[in-house]
C-alpha cells in the first residue's frame, strides 16, 4: 500500500511525523525457519493439512526454541523504531497515579484495593472506622517479578476468616490459601489445582470451590471438560474434600455459592458458556436433597437474593433482555415463577445491596440505573455523573452506604458514595491523572452492516481533528460470548489519543449489547455477521474520512483475536496493520484444548456436522491464509502461560502468514513469558507490550519519526 504524505493539522498538533517515508527504512525481516510437518486430518471426507501441529506441544524443547527465535526477530525489529522508548516513557508517566477500588465491609473492617501508581499488582488494604489503613495482602511480594497475582477472595460472614486464590504466571490454575483475617495467620495447607472457581464460605466451617482433575500431559493445553464442585471443611486435608456436584453429571462449568443469609447452596451447571442448569439445596434442612429448578441449558439463570423461603433469580427464560423473578422454595418450577422486574426493551444487569435491587440497563451500550425494592416497586432513577458506564451498587443487606464507579472513554473511573435511603450520591475518590479529558470527544454513531443491520460504534478523538483520511486509527472489536463493550477509560488508549490517534469501538453482533437475539445473531452459522459488522465499521471510518486504509489498524483479543484474524484474511486490503491478541485462530481444533469445548455455543465444532465443519473451515484464520496475498503488517501477541486460548493458535497463524506473505509488510509474533490470557499481568509487562504495539502500528503506517510537542513527552 502506498503511504500518503499529507497529514492533518490536528495530527500535527500532537505529532510531527517525518515527511519522507522510504521503504528501505523498514528493516528487512529474516524469519526463523519453521519446519513443516505432514499431519493430515480428514473431516467428512475432506483432507486438511496441519503442517504446524508440532507447535501445539508446549512442553517440547523444539517449541521453546521456536518461541525464543521468534521473540528475538521481533525485538530486533522493534529496536529499529526510534520513538519506541518515547512512547513507553509517556505511557509510564500517565500510568503513574493512585488508583482505588470501591470499599467493601467484612466484619469490623472496610477493605479496598489500591495501586500507588506503577505497582505491578494492586495491594489489598483494610481499615477500621477512624483509623489509618493498613496493608492486608500485597501480591507484589508473592514473587520477585510480579507475575503472581491475587485472584478471588472470600470472607466468612463475620469477617474473621478469609480464603484467597493466587495465579502464577497468568495461568488459570489457582492455589487457595486460608487465613485468619484478624491475625493474618495462615490456618492450613494450601489447596492446589483449582480452576474457574469462586470461593464461597458456609458459616465458619468451610467453603465451596470448583476444579477439574489435573489432565494428562501439559496442564497448560490438555483438554479439561469435567468440572466439579467441592466442599472443603476447615482443618481437613484437600484429599478429603467432598465432591458435591459433577461426579456423575459431566458438566464443563460448575459454580456453587451460598446466599448471604446462609440458607441456600446454589449451583449453576453448564456445558457451554451460554445456558445453565440451576440447582438449590435448602441448608435450613440438614438432610434436604439437591433440588433441580431448571434441568436444561436453554437459558441463563442466576440466584441474586434470598429472603426466608423466597428466592430471586435473574433469567432470560422468555425474556431475551433478562428479567427478575421470584419463587417459593417449595414451588420452584418455572410455572410458579412470578415477575418482580419485568423484561424491557433494554438489556438488564442486576446488583443487590442494602436490601434493594439496582437495575442497570444498557441503552445503545450506555448505562442507566434504577433502584427497586424486592417487590419490584421502582424507587428512583439514579442520577449518574454523565454519559458512560457505571458499575457497583453491590453490598450486604445491612450496609447503609453503597459505592459505584463511573467512567467513559475520556473520563478516568471515579468512585461515588451512594445513600440508598435518599438516592443521593457524592464523590468518594477521583483519580488525579495527567490527561486532559476536556480536550477529547467521544461520538456515538450508527452504521449499516452488509445485511443492513444497524450497528453502534463510539469514536474517540482529539477535538479539532481534521477528517481528511490521514489520522492513525485503531478499530477495536470483540463480538462474541454475550460480552458487551461499554465505554471505559484506559491509560493505554489515552496514550494513543494524546499522539493524535483515533480510537473506535464497534458493538458487533455476537455481543450482549442488545440481548440474547443480538448474541445469537453472531454465533455458529451466523458468525460471519460479526466479521461483516467489523469490516463495515472499517469502511465507515474510511468513508467518513476519520482515516484511510493506509492509516487503519484493527485490534482485538481472545474472541476478538479471531475477529482480527478473520477480517484480515477476508479483506487484507482494508487495513495497514493487524493486531490479533491471544486469538482463537484454529477453528477446527480449538475445542481440543483446555476448556475450549465449552465455547461451542458460540462457534460450533468441526466434528458437529459437515455443514458446521465447512462453515468453520471457510473462515478459520489459520486455514485461510493464501500464498501470494499481501497481508497487512501484523503483530500477533500471546502469552506462554495462556491456558485459556492456548498460544498454539497464535504460533500456527504467525507461521502461516510468515510462509505465505507477499510484499514487504512484516509479520511478527510477540510471545510474553510468564504471562497468560491477560488477567493478573504485571503493569510493567503491560506498558512494555503496548509501547511495542503502538510503535509497530505507527511505524508500519509510514511514520518514521515522532517529534511530539506535548510538554509531558
Amino acid at each position: 500500500m502506498k503511504h500518503k504524505l499529507k497529514f492533518s493539522l490536528s495530527l500535527l498538533l500532537a505529532i510531527l511525523f517525518s515527511n519522507i517515508y522510504a521503504q528501505k527504512s523498514i528493516p528487512d525481516v529474516k524469519y526463523p525457519i519453521t519446519k513443516k510437518g505432514n499431519t493430515l486430518d480428514t473431516y467428512f471426507g475432506k483432507e486438511v493439512q496441519d503442517p504446524y501441529r508440532w507447535l501445539e506441544d508446549d512442553m517440547s524443547a523444539e517449541t521453546e526454541s521456536w518461541v525464543k527465535s521468534q521473540n528475538k526477530v521481533t525485538q530486533e525489529f522493534l529496536a529499529h523504531i526510534p520513538y519506541r522508548n518515547k512512547i513507553k516513557e509517556r505511557m509510564t508517566k500517565l500510568w503513574n497515579y493512585e488508583k482505588y477500588s470501591s470499599p467493601t465491609r467484612h466484619g469490623e473492617y472496610e477493605y479496598f484495593y489500591k495501586n500507588d501508581g506503577l505497582q505491578n499488582q494492586y495491594v489489598l488494604y483494610r481499615q477500621k472506622k477512624g483509623m489509618d489503613a493498613e496493608i492486608f495482602l500485597d501480591p507484589n511480594t508473592f514473587s520477585e517479578d510480579g507475575t503472581t497475582s491475587l485472584s478471588n477472595i472470600s470472607f466468612t460472614k463475620d469477617g474473621t476468616k478469609v480464603a484467597y486464590s493466587i495465579s502464577e504466571g497468568g495461568s488459570d490454575w489457582r492455589k487457595v490459601i486460608v487465613m485468619d483475617a484478624l491475625s493474618k495467620e495462615i490456618l492450613e495447607d494450601t489447596i492446589t489445582d483449582v480452576k474457574f472457581s469462586s470461593l464461597s464460605w458456609y458459616k465458619n466451617e468451610g467453603f465451596y470451590y470448583s476444579s477439574y482433575d489435573k489432565p494428562d500431559g501439559s496442564e497448560l493445553s490438555a483438554k479439561t471438560d469435567q468440572h466439579k464442585l467441592y466442599y472443603h471443611k476447615l482443618g481437613t486435608s484437600q484429599d478429603q474434600d467432598k465432591v458435591i456436584f459433577g461426579l456423575d453429571q459431566k458438566r464443563r462449568y460448575v459454580f456453587g455459592y451460598i446466599t448471604e443469609d446462609q440458607q441456600y447452596l446454589v449451583i449453576n451447571a453448564a456445558i457451554s458458556t451460554s445456558g445453565n442448569e440451576l440447582y438449590i439445596k435448602d441448608l435450613k434442612k440438614p438432610d434436604s436433597e439437591l433440588i433441580c429448578v431448571v434441568d436444561n441449558f436453554d437459558n441463563d439463570h442466576n440466584v441474586i437474593y434470598s429472603k426466608g423461603d423466597q428466592l430471586y433469580v435473574a433469567t432470560n427464560l422468555n425474556a431475551p433482555n433478562k428479567k427478575i423473578i421470584s419463587f417459593d422454595i417449595d414451588k420452584y418450577h418455572p410455572e410458579h415463577w412470578l415477575d418482580v422486574i419485568p423484561e424491557t426493551e433494554n438489556v438488564l444487569t442486576i446488583s443487590t445491596g442494602s436490601g434493594y435491587f439496582f437495575a442497570e440497563y444498557m441503552i445503545d451500550a450506555i448505562s442507566k440505573v434504577y433502584q427497586f425494592d424486592p417487590k419490584g416497586r421502582k424507587i428512583r432513577e439514579i442520577v449518574l455523573p454523565g454519559v458512560g458506564s457505571s458499575s457497583g451498587f453491590s453490598g450486604k443487606i445491612k450496609d447503609k452506604t453503597l459505592y459505584y464507579s463511573f467512567t467513559n472513554y475520556t473520563t478516568p473511573s471515579s468512585i461515588y458514595e451512594f445513600d440508598p435511603s435518599t438516592g443521593k450520591s457524592k464523590l468518594f475518590k477521583k483519580p488525579k491523572v495527567g490527561f486532559d479529558s476536556d480536550a477529547y470527544d467521544s461520538k456515538q454513531i450508527f452504521y449499516k452492516s452488509k445485511d443492513g443491520t444497524k450497528v453502534p460504534m463510539i469514536i474517540t478523538f482529539k477535538k479539532g481533528t481534521e477528517l481528511d483520511g490521514n489520522n492513525p486509527t485503531i478499530l477495536y472489536g470483540y463480538g462474541g460470548f454475550n460480552v458487551s463493550l461499554t465505554p471505559s477509560f484506559s491509560i493505554v488508549n489515552a496514550t494513543w489519543l494524546e499522539m493524535g490517534g483515533v480510537y473506535a469501538v464497534a458493538n458487533l453482533r455476537g455481543g450482549g449489547e442488545y440481548g440474547k437475539a443480538w448474541h445469537d445473531a453472531g454465533t455458529q452459522l451466523n458468525k460471519q455477521n460479526v466479521f461483516d459488522d467489523f469490516i463495515a465499521a472499517a469502511e465507515y471510518l474510511i468513508k467518513e474520512k476519520y482515516t484511510s486504509s493506509e492509516y487503519l489498524a484493527i485490534r482485538g483479543g481472545s474472541n476478538g483475536g479471531l475477529l482480527v484474524g478473520a477480517a484480515m484474511t477476508q479483506r487484507p486490503d482494508l487495513m495497514q496493520v493487524a493486531l490479533p491478541a491471544v486469538g482463537v485462530l484454529d477453528m477446527l481444533r480449538y475445542h481440543t484444548f483446555t476448556a475450549g469445548a465449552g465455547w461451542a455455543y458460540d462457534y460450533g465444532t468441526s466434528d458437529q456436522s459437515e455443514e458446521m465443519f465447512n462453515y468453520l473451515y471457510g473462515y478459520s484464520p489459520v486455514h485461510n491464509v493464501r500464498k501470494g496475498v499481501e497481508y497487512p503488517a501484523t503483530l500477533v501477541t500471546t502469552g506462554d502461560h495462556d491456558d485459556r486460548v492456548v498460544p498454539a493458535h497464535s504460533f500456527k497463524f504467525a507461521s502461516e502468514l510468515q510462509d505465505k506473505q507477499a510484499g514487504v509488510n512484516p509479520v511478527l509474533i510477540r510471545i510474553e513469558t510468564q504471562a497468560g490470557h491477560g488477567a493478573g499481568t504485571p503493569v510493567s509487562k503491560i506498558i512494555d507490550q503496548y509501547a511495542d504495539i503502538f510503535s509497530f502500528t505507527l511505524y508500519n503506517m509510514g511514520i518514521t519519526e515522532l517529534n511530539a510537542p506535548i510538554k509531558s513527552f
